[in-house]
């Protein structure tokens, strides 16, 4: 019996996505990369992509790396509906229900598969960082 590969694999497609929607990587690294049906988004944390700022509170920081991921998604022919796995680390996790709260607008319906790993620190000092993997026929 042969072997028979996915087709995601069999494509050998493989394409960098980036947006100005959302902020610059900081490192050798992608903002996502597609390989056939699915998206890998690399984490994302809370900087506006328009003014570099990042927001105080932790609530605000949820939902700034949220839209930095739902710009990423958009700009690669995704949306949030597509996502099938996320990973959110926290600086703090007593930060958790603030988190949920707002992660929860995002993904009120048939929400993706999650981990959500308390870290010591995450780059330029954010509470949070939130990546993704999407899925799309």
């Amino acid at each position: 019996m042969a072997l028979v590969e996915p087709d995601f694999i069999l494509s050998g497609v493989k394409r960098v996505i980036s947006t100005d929607k959302a902020p610059a990587a900081i490192g050798p690294y992608s903002q996502a990369i597609q390989a056939g049906h699915f998206l890998y988004v690399s984490g994302q944390i809370p900087v506006n992509p328009v003014t570099g700022e990042v927001p105080g509170d932790i609530a605000a920081q949820a939902k700034q790396s949220l839209e930095n991921l739902k710009a990423i998604l958009e700009a690669a022919g995704y949306s949030l509906g597509n996502v099938v796995k996320t990973t959110i680390f926290a600086a703090d996790i007593n930060n958790f229900a603030a988190v949920n709260q707002v992660y929860a607008e995002y993904f009120a319906k048939d929400a993706p598969a999650r981990s959500f790993v308390a870290v010591k620190d995450l780059p330029k000092g954010v509470g949070i960082e939130i990546e993704a993997v999407a899925w799309r026929e």
